[in-house]
């Protein structure tokens, strides 16, 4: 067995091969390759774990990122949740976890990031500060709705009492969509994407992505991206304008999600990832949903410390509260730049 590079011609192999694997995820795709590549301009290293008889293995995608504000590191995957290794025997992951040491040090990188999900591979430095929120789905809306509590059932009447309407579209809805989640992570502190981000998304997702958005008199106030893979959608960007918060147009854009969800047969849907008693970690176990351990695992040189590029590490502290005070144009301009490099 021995491991190699792919390349874009071998894709379908590539696809081939992740979707028999029991712990694949959507950003285990190809494609997300091309989506990373063509919104950030990183490089990717797709390494793959293949015997002489031409069999696959296992595979792992990695980004390598590097900037003199934030260093030099790769990961599986940056600006989504999972990734990681995927792999059919223990042989495979050992061989391409080699791999991955062999590259990180020819690239001179400090260390590297693999976020699993489910389950960890042993030995390895861990992190388990975070979880994904899973809500495993009645079969129809109606059963749907009867396991909610009265509170949140009065919560996703209230925007419908309100007159805010729920829309579900494409390509169309990204602009009001982008408007929203701009001014969200301005609100946040945080940087934003560029729209070009979302755009590729969407683009290279055609079939399995949605925009579901919430309006109030013409205007979007809420919207979400869902996607899906396998038995399980998620929305993993969603925001809301914070004026409008007493409407709960939160409530209505999950709930819009759900029934959509349940339409199509999925089986899980997936609220996105949370730290454990915190704001999002509560909104979202309301709905039922339960929390899945993710595992963010390191390889890095023997004695270091493992990473702090997160928004709790103090030295970013003031950084966030200055952001916090820009014109959200300014953010739109700036935001794409600095973000790219925090993964």
């Amino acid at each position: 067995m021995r491991v190699l590079t792919v390349s874009d011609r071998d894709h379908h192999d590539w696809d081939d091969f992740v979707v028999t694997q029991n712990g694949c995820t959507a950003y285990h795709q190809y494609r997300w390759k091309q989506i990373v590549e063509n919104s950030f301009g990183h490089t990717a290293h797709y390494l793959a774990a293949i015997d002489d008889s031409g069999l696959w293995h296992g595979v792992l995608p990695l980004i390598h990122m590097k900037s003199f504000l934030f260093g030099n590191f790769l990961v599986s995957l940056p600006f989504v949740n999972y990734g990681g290794l995927l792999c059919s025997s223990t042989d495979a992951a050992g061989l391409l976890l080699a791999e991955v040491e062999r590259l990180r040090t020819s690239l001179g990188s400090s260390y590297v990031e693999l976020r699993h999900i489910g389950e960890g591979i042993a030995g390895m430095q861990t992190r388990q500060h975070k979880v994904t929120m899973v809500l495993h789905l009645a079969t129809c809306a109606e059963q749907q709705w009867l396991a909610f509590n009265a509170k949140l059932r009065n919560q996703i009447r209230k925007p419908e009492k309100s007159g805010l309407l729920p829309v579900i579209g494409h390509l169309e809805l990204l602009d009001g969509f982008y408007d929203v989640f701009a001014r969200n992570m301005r609100d946040l502190g945080t940087p934003v994407y560029s729209r070009g981000f979302f755009h590729n998304v969407l683009n290279e997702l055609p079939d399995s992505s949605k925009i579901i958005a919430v309006r109030h008199e013409g205007r979007l106030i809420a919207a979400g991206i869902a996607t899906w893979f396998g038995d399980t959608i998620e929305i993993p960007w969603a925001s809301s304008i914070a004026d409008f918060k007493n409407l709960c147009p939160n409530n209505m854009l999950y709930w819009e999600a759900i029934k959509f969800a349940i339409e199509k047969g999925f089986t899980k849907f997936d609220f996105g990832r949370s730290t454990p008693d915190e704001g999002t970690f509560n909104f979202k176990k309301q709905w039922g949903a339960e929390p899945l351990q993710l595992y963010w695992q390191y390889l890095l040189p023997e004695g270091e410390n493992l990473p702090e590029l997160n928004p709790k590490n103090p030295k970013f502290g003031l950084a966030i509260k200055v952001w916090q005070k820009l014109p959200v144009g300014l953010t739109r301009l700036v935001g794409p730049h600095i973000v790219r490099n925090i993964p």
